[in-house]
């Protein structure tokens, strides 16, 4: 199998490199890919969110396979393009893409299917919102409608705070808050079958303690030793069925990957939000910990059968990722500083890299590029070792006025 993944970060690495382990698989291709990938794969420069120019290289190289990694060309319609030219799509047309694509779009489905989720409103105006903030009281969860490359959600204690928010983002979903720890399960649909991944948690907050602004994610881990063993069915069986069916229901055949972002609260699980792809950085950790290979089951989702192959295998073990950030991110982060230490980190036992912000500078070297740069990841017979084999390796890292969380799976690592 022939298959083409595009994006350039993290999460695209990681799908990368679980494809260059499956044996079904012969060529990789990747746009427009990074410096890491390229180790893996052959990079391309194109605009992924360009339905023909996507369609045109998936034909040029006869792939087999296209797996579409981030939001931006799923919402633009480029798995519909692909179809459309009778080649393999791992992720949702245009329409289905919409769960991800608008906050008050997905919570219109979740309430017409009775899935769990935070009581919400949809606001157009600062008198709806001052309305809806009185109505659910702090902490305040303010969700910017579209996309917002991870960084649409304030959830604060300031009210000043989340009407600015509102007001940057014009149309807005506010919600109760949800207490209870988060998880994220990843879960398979050719459109009738569901087929869950292992669920993983990931932090948020800039900072260790959670404190800080949000983040598209700064670690994850995986598996979950403390979540309930029902925990997959349950989410099967009050979420992600209804959901499918719902969505069928509206003419919109979801096809790809559904993520569903949970919060475990007291009251039960409830849906904090749904993706349309692999989340980042859980991505990271769940391939990692993957033994059947993937190539196929990617492909199932769009040419059917994905009924007949049964449950996933897994690793024995734990895997634990490590986001090394730029200097002043979330906000405007600093690009173009050379990396050091990949190779040392690399050659450790038990850890390795993903690039995610990082480009060439000149011919050998590497520049960061981004605001989450590397995703390092360590992996163990436990939690704990896990752990201890990641933040090895973020130590052999060098890259100037970079941060991370020293407690990404601490906690879990530590009622072992």
């Amino acid at each position: 199998m022939k298959a083409l993944v595009l994006g350039g970060g993290g999460r695209e690495h990681a799908l990368v490199r679980a494809l260059s382990l499956d044996p079904g698989v012969t060529s990789i291709h990747c746009a427009p890919g990074n410096p890491g990938i390229s180790d893996l794969a052959e990079n391309h420069v194109i605009n992924v969110t360009d339905g023909l120019a996507v369609t045109e290289l998936a034909a040029r190289i006869r792939a087999e396979l296209v797996v579409i990694g981030p939001e931006a060309p799923l919402v633009a319609g480029v798995a519909d393009a692909l179809r459309d030219r009778g080649i393999p799509v791992f992720g949702p047309d245009q329409a289905a893409a919409r769960l991800e694509g608008s906050k008050a779009f997905a919570k219109e489905v979740m309430e017409a299917a009775g899935v769990p989720t935070a009581r919400a409103r949809v606001c157009r105006n600062a008198s709806q919102v001052s309305e809806a903030l009185d109505e659910f009281g702090a902490p305040y969860v303010v969700k910017n409608d579209g996309l917002a490359a991870g960084k649409g959600v304030v959830v604060t204690e300031d009210r000043a705070a989340a009407e600015r928010h509102a007001r940057e983002c014009g149309r807005v979903v506010i919600e109760e808050f949800l207490d209870g720890p988060e998880v994220s399960l990843f879960v398979l649909s050719d459109g009738a079958h569901a087929l869950p991944l292992l669920p993983a948690q990931d932090f948020k907050r800039a900072y260790d303690g959670d404190e800080g602004p949000n983040t598209g994610g700064m670690g994850a881990y995986a598996p979950l030793p403390w979540a309930p063993t029902s925990l997959v069915d349950e989410v099967l069986e009050s979420v992600v069925r209804p959901t499918l069916m719902e969505m069928n229901r509206r003419g919109m055949r979801y096809q790809g990957l559904l993520y569903v972002g949970l919060a475990l609260t007291s009251r039960g699980p409830r849906v904090v939000e749904f993706n349309a792809r692999f989340g980042d950085p859980e991505t990271q950790v769940v391939l990692d910990r993957l033994a059947t290979p993937i190539g196929a089951v990617l492909q199932a989702t769009d040419t059917g059968g994905l009924g007949s192959i049964g449950s996933l295998q897994w690793k024995a073990g734990a895997a634990v990722t490590v986001v090394v950030a730029a200097e002043n991110y979330p906000g405007d982060p600093a690009k173009g500083d050379l990396i050091g230490g990949l190779d040392a980190a690399d050659a450790l036992d038990g850890a390795y890299v993903l690039h995610a912000g990082t480009d060439w500078d000149g011919a050998r070297d590497v520049k960061s590029n981004g605001g989450r740069v590397l995703n390092v990841v360590g992996t163990g017979a436990d939690l704990r070792q896990a752990r201890e084999r990641a933040y090895e390796a973020v130590s052999r890292i060098e890259l100037r006025g970079s941060f991370h969380r020293t407690d990404i799976a601490e906690r879990a690592a530590a009622q072992l």
